[in-house]
């Protein structure tokens, strides 16, 4: 096993990051754990996240508290999330478990065998499908994420309408 790092962030300053550290330094005490200030949508420009990535190496371990700290835009996030797999590097997400990298990888390791008949057509469809429902579960997840991203930027507009509206500023 090699290295753990954890890694926390919040979006404004005024936003408390020790639930996340906390919940981190709980399930991984010996963590390494950065964090930082920036918000999640922009995955290369924050500091502490690109600090783990310039060390990680195969066998390490990231935790994050949960999937909207990786990245709350789901292209990014997919996309580290998958260079990081291919690396060999374990991604743990404390709140949402089923899109960890060791739960893709079993998905990945369960192919059904194949039993060098014409049955082997069926096989090959049925493995391709599991595949493509392990990737489907880390999509929705940041999918989540950036909806909630999404979510709150509209409720933020229709509040300041509001308060406009109402004559406050």
């Amino acid at each position: 096993m090699g290295t753990i790092y954890g890694y926390a962030r919040i979006s404004q300053p005024k936003q408390n990051i020790e639930r996340q550290v906390r919940n981190i330094r709980r399930e991984y005490p010996d963590a390494i754990i950065r964090q930082e200030v920036f918000t999640g949508t922009k995955v290369l420009q924050r500091k502490e996240l690109n600090w783990i990535l310039k060390r990680v190496k195969p066998e390490d371990t990231i935790v994050f508290d949960s999937v909207s700290r990786m990245s709350r835009n789901a292209d990014d996030g997919i996309k580290l999330y998958q260079e990081l797999y291919a690396k060999g590097v374990e991604l743990v997400f404390l709140k949402e478990h089923h899109i960890d990298t060791s739960t893709y990888k079993k998905a990945v390791d369960q192919k059904i065998e194949m039993t060098g008949t014409d049955a082997d057509l069926i096989l090959e469809g049925v493995n391709k499908y599991l595949m493509r429902l392990a990737e489907n579960q880390i999509r929705i997840a940041f999918d989540q994420a950036q909806k909630e991203v999404d979510d709150l930027r509209g409720r933020t507009k229709e509040g300041i309408e509001t308060a406009r509206r109402n004559g406050k500023l």
